[in-house]
């Protein structure tokens, strides 16, 4: 899959629009069908669902990633889901149909975005044993495992979100174990 990834990144370069986004600015808005795919050079995003008492964060991108509505975007429905940069970020903006052009060049590329949509399909899985581990802690410690820098990344109130958990017991665990006492004062 790194050969596919590489390509994709090049592919990337060559065809994808630059744009940088303010604080705040909304990729997607639910009910809107995703028709990009975005590459992040600096910055973060979130993807997040507004239900009637609160914001969860489900999904974070930052230097590095690839991300979007990613449900909306291969099915061509309307999103559940918002896109938000979480500070000025630069990111890249891929089509659908520019993705589909990427794929279609070679056989290679077709198995290697087979892999990444399994990948893909296995982080969600992750992330629903995420929510279904009981343990506050245990959650942090999985996410963690996963993305070590999160913390340099992402505010600690959407990091609790994530974890379906209040800001406050986030950072109470923190303090109180050796997961990220090391990196406490980074937020």
């Amino acid at each position: 899959m790194t050969d596919f990834y590489t390509g994709l990144l090049n592919f990337f370069e060559q065809h994808a629009v630059r744009k940088l986004l303010s604080k705040e600015e909304l990729l997607l808005k639910e009910g809107q069908v995703e028709n990009n795919l975005y590459f992040i050079h600096s910055g973060a995003i979130r993807v997040f669902l507004l239900s009637e008492y609160e914001e969860v964060n489900i999904r974070f991108g930052y230097n590095g990633s690839v991300i979007n509505s990613l449900a909306s975007f291969l099915l061509q429905q309307p999103s559940s889901f918002y896109t938000e940069a979480l500070r000025k970020t630069e990111i890249s903006v891929l089509t659908r149909s520019q993705l589909q052009q990427f794929i279609g060049l070679s056989t290679e590329n077709l198995k290697g975005y087979t892999a990444f949509m399994e990948s893909a399909f296995a982080q969600q899985i992750e992330r629903e044993i995420d929510l279904l581990t009981v343990s506050p802690a245990d959650r942090l410690a999985r996410v963690l495992k996963r993305s070590p820098t999160l913390f340099q990344e992402i505010p600690l109130k959407h990091i609790a979100s994530y974890l379906r958990m209040t800001p406050e017991t986030l950072s109470r665990i923190r303090k109180s174990t050796t997961l990220g006492s090391d990196k406490s004062s980074v937020l």
